[in-house]
């Protein structure tokens, strides 16, 4: 029993030990304590940690801590980024994306999403997707759009769900075909993102690609309108005046079996 006691206590040291301030900072962040955070990661992130450098980058363009301030955000993404770190090549790339610390450049945006997504990180591969159906930053080209949608999607990744289902929707690189805007409006409706989950509900009002009932399209604007979206208060706006355009069309019992199933929904 001593050996066993000995041997625990010497495991559970070396865990500690093995923990560091990263892993501590990392917890604090996790807990809301962006002041203890901030004072572990800064000096690790000021002598090249990239891990610590992403953290900071996120804390400042959220102002967890700090105030926010884009420009500083970018500087320690660039640091992180310039590194190999994809989730930092990806969140500089956004900064480019937006202009949000340094100057709109799609160009740019394209370089540091390429980064990441030939790292197979999902996000850039979905933001790759999006910026070649637009031609933003590059002419544009529905064949690659499609194609880092659909790695994007092999992760299973919610937003490339949805801008496949775009694609197909609309005959975009692909013939038109309702039925897979459908399926894959739903792959991402079913994990709660709410652009698809709106998309879904205009299929079901129109019975496009599936079959015409006005109870899911109110249950998945209804659900829409309650998700987080990088434009929350439009698009929330968006789903409640499309709501309201439906319940009329809609018998007091429908609507009730409509607000139950979105009471009840639970994201897969």
């Amino acid at each position: 029993m001593r050996q066993l006691m000995l041997g625990l206590l010497m495991c559970s040291a070396l865990s500690s030990a093995v923990a560091g301030p990263f892993e501590d900072g990392a917890a604090a962040y996790e807990r809301g304590d962006y002041a203890t955070a901030l004072r572990l990661m800064r000096p690790m992130a000021e002598q090249g940690n990239a891990s610590a450098q992403l953290k900071l980058g996120l804390m400042y363009g959220l102002g967890q801590g700090v105030p926010q301030d884009y420009t500083k955000s970018a500087k320690w993404y660039l640091k992180a980024a310039e590194q190999g770190n994809a989730s930092a090549q990806f969140n500089l790339g956004i900064r480019y994306d937006n202009g949000q610390g340094v100057p709109q450049d799609y160009a740019m945006a394209m370089k540091w999403y390429r980064k990441a997504a030939d790292q197979g990180y999902a996000p850039a591969q979905s933001s790759l997707g999006a910026m070649y159906g637009l031609g933003q930053g590059i002419p544009r080209d529905y064949h690659e759009s499609l194609k880092w949608y659909r790695r994007a999607v092999e992760q299973g990744y919610a937003i490339a769900q949805t801008g496949l289902g775009v694609m197909y929707e609309n005959g975009r690189g692909v013939p038109q075909n309702y039925s897979e805007a459908a399926k894959w409006y739903r792959k991402s409706a079913d994990q709660g993102e709410a652009t698809g989950q709106h998309n879904l509900a205009s299929m079901y009002y129109y019975g496009q690609g599936v079959s015409q009932d006005y109870v899911q399209a109110y249950k998945w604007l209804s659900l829409a309108a309650a998700g987080d979206t990088v434009a929350a208060t439009d698009h929330q706006a968006k789903a409640l005046k499309n709501r309201d355009i439906i319940a009329k069309k809609m018998a007091p019992a429908q609507i009730a079996e409509a607000e139950r199933l979105a009471r009840e929904w639970k994201p897969k």
